[in-house]
C-alpha cells in the first residue's frame, strides 16, 4: 500500500470524492505512487458519475489503511474536524482547496493551494495545465461531474466564470453535453426515497467551529421538499439528539430545491433569534424557506457563523 493517501472530507460529495480520485491519477502521471481514499459512503450523485464514466471508487478508509500510511493530502477540504480521525498521525504534505481555512496547522512546510473558486475541480484543471499533464476522457468526466455538483449546473453563486470555462473544457474532453449529463446526474443524487433519516441528516454535514461554539450544517438537495417535509418531525427529534450528543449549539438541516433554486432549514439547538438575524427570516415550527439560497459555503455557513462569532 501506498505511504501517501489522499482524501476529501468526511460525509463526502462529488468534488470530494472525485479530487481525491483526480489528484491521485495526477500525481501517478508525475511519478509519485498516491492511495485515493474515502471517509464516508457515497452519495447517489457521486455513484452516478463514477458508473457513467466507469471509475472505481476509492477505498473506504480503515485501520489499515491509517496504520501504514504516513504522508497526507487533503482535497476539498483542510478543517481537522472534517478530516480524517488521527490526523496527528500523519505529516500532511499538500492541500488543495476552495473553502475559508480554519483550525489548521502543520509543523513542516507544505504545499498549499487555495483558491476562491466554485470547486475543487477548477483547480485541478489548471495543475494539468501547468505541469503539461494529458487529461484523458474518465478524469474530465469526473472534474465535470464535480464543478456541476458544487455549482448546481452553475446556478449557484460560487459558481464562477472559471468554473464555467474549465466545465465548458471538460465536457468537450469527455464528450458529453453539461446541461443534460448535469441534469441527470442531480437528478440521481436527489433521489432520497431509500435513505433513513439518520442517513439524510449526516450524508452531507459538516462541523464548524466558531470560537467556544460548534455549529453543524446539513444539506441535501431534492426536487420534491414537500415529500420530504413529511418526516419532519422525525427529522427534528433526530437533530435534538444529534445536537445532545455532540455538543452542539446549532444544527441546521437545509434542504435545497435544484428545480426552483430555493432552500428550506429546519433549525434544532434553541438558537432561532440568530437564525432570524442571520438570513432576515421568521421562523415557525423551527422552519424557514431562503429564497434564492443554494450554497452553504457562500450563503449560509459565513452568514450564520457571523451571529456566533
Amino acid at each position: 500500500m501506498s505511504k501517501i493517501i489522499v482524501t476529501g472530507h468526511r460525509n463526502p460529495d462529488t468534488d470530494s470524492i472525485t479530487s481525491a480520485i483526480v489528484y491521485s491519477y495526477f500525481k501517478k502521471q508525475r511519478g509519485i505512487d498516491v492511495l485515493p481514499i474515502r471517509l464516508g459512503e457515497m452519495n447517489k450523485e457521486t455513484e452516478h458519475a463514477l458508473s457513467y464514466f466507469n471509475v472505481d471508487a476509492p477505498v473506504l478508509v480503515d485501520d489499515n489503511i491509517v496504520e501504514q500510511a504516513e504522508e497526507l493530502i487533503l482535497v476539498d477540504h483542510n478543517e481537522r474536524q472534517q478530516s480524517i480521525e488521527h490526523i496527528e498521525k500523519f505529516k500532511i504534505t499538500e492541500v488543495i482547496d476552495h473553502h475559508r481555512i480554519a483550525n489548521f496547522e502543520t509543523m513542516d512546510p507544505l504545499y498549499y493551494r487555495a483558491e476562491p473558486v466554485g470547486c475543487t475541480a477548477t483547480i485541478l484543471l489548471k495543475l494539468f495545465k501547468e505541469y503539461n499533464v494529458e487529461v484523458p476522457k474518465q478524469m474530465a468526466g469526473l472534474m465535470l461531474s464535480a464543478i456541476i455538483s458544487d455549482s448546481l449546473l452553475f446556478k449557484s453563486p460560487t459558481c464562477t466564470d472559471e468554473d464555467f470555462q474549465a466545465a465548458k473544457a471538460l465536457s468537450e474532453i469527455a464528450g458529453v453535453d453539461a446541461n443534460v449529463y448535469g441534469l441527470d446526474m442531480l437528478k440521481a443524487g436527489a433521489d432520497l426515497t431509500d435513505k433513513s433519516i439518520n442517513e439524510l441528516v449526516t450524508m452531507d454535514a459538516k462541523e464548524f467551529e466558531v470560537g467556544e461554539h460548534k455549529l453543524e450544517i446539513a444539506q441535501v438537495n431534492t426536487v420534491d421538499v414537500n415529500g420530504l417535509l413529511e418526516q419532519k418531525q422525525a427529522i427534528e427529534d433526530t437533530l435534538d439528539v444529534i445536537v445532545k450528543d455532540k455538543g452542539l449549539k446549532l444544527f441546521l438541516f437545509v434542504i435545497t430545491d435544484i428545480l426552483n433554486n430555493d432552500s428550506t432549514i429546519l433549525v434544532a439547538g434553541g438558537e432561532d433569534e440568530k437564525v432570524e438575524r442571520a438570513f432576515d427570516v421568521k421562523i415557525e415550527n423551527h422552519t424557514a424557506l431562503l429564497k434564492g439560497v443554494v450554497s452553504r459555503k457562500k450563503q449560509i455557513a459565513p452568514v450564520l457563523m457571523r451571529q456566533f462569532s
